[in-house]
């Protein structure tokens, strides 16, 4: 199976280095393949920046998304131009104190997380990025939380890597206990739905 993923934001929001970790965990801590793409806006850091990450059990013979699976955004003007060309049915990620969404495709099944201020509480908002890695593999389970961790941990400088899993961890649990309150709600269909696929 092949997943397409599309991470949007503004520069100096960590992208790229989010793109790329979800990459090296599915390529080098799970053997499976990957490709990362990226773009960036007019200015590297407060302009736009986008990545498109490409997740199978087999080569990949072209790199570049058509329609996401799944979008994680970070910022408004990224939700606008990008929540267009999300797949129906697919998985839309927001930092939800960032992003408002007005319109998404049928089916879209859609978890926001104040990645923002998880990240605060930990004295660092520029790991805001890695809060939303540890969010999406708690909610879509496409990949072994260990294989995520992993790649955090081999991501980042040595002196920052304690903070980092710390708010891989964070985006985690805050991910893995919406999961749980869906299943008590009994929303297991929309929660399981994507899992079975992968």
């Amino acid at each position: 199976m092949l997943t397409e993923i599309r991470i949007a934001g503004f520069g100096g929001q960590g992208v790229i280095l989010a793109a790329a970790v979800i990459g090296k965990a599915r390529a080098i801590f799970e053997g499976g393949y990957a490709t990362m793409t990226q773009s960036f806006g007019p200015e590297a850091r407060g302009g736009s920046s986008s990545a498109q990450v490409i997740l199978s059990s087999e080569p990949i013979l072209y790199p570049y998304i058509t329609r996401p699976d799944i979008l994680i955004v970070m910022s408004q003007e990224a939700g606008a131009r990008f929540i267009p060309e999300l797949k129906p049915g697919g998985i839309l990620i927001t930092e939800q104190e960032l992003v408002r969404v007005d319109h998404m495709p049928a089916g879209t099944r859609a978890f926001g997380v104040p990645a923002t201020r998880l990240a605060e509480e930990l004295g660092r908002k520029m790991v805001l990025n890695i809060v939303m890695v540890g969010f999406f593999g708690a909610v879509t389970s496409l990949i072994a939380t260990e294989a995520l961790r992993q790649a955090v941990a081999d991501s980042v400088p040595p002196a920052s890597q304690k903070l980092n899993l710390q708010a891989f961890e964070k985006g985690y649990e805050y991910g893995a206990s919406l999961i749980e309150k869906l299943r008590e709600e009994g929303e297991t269909e929309m929660v399981l739905s994507f899992e079975s696929e992968s």
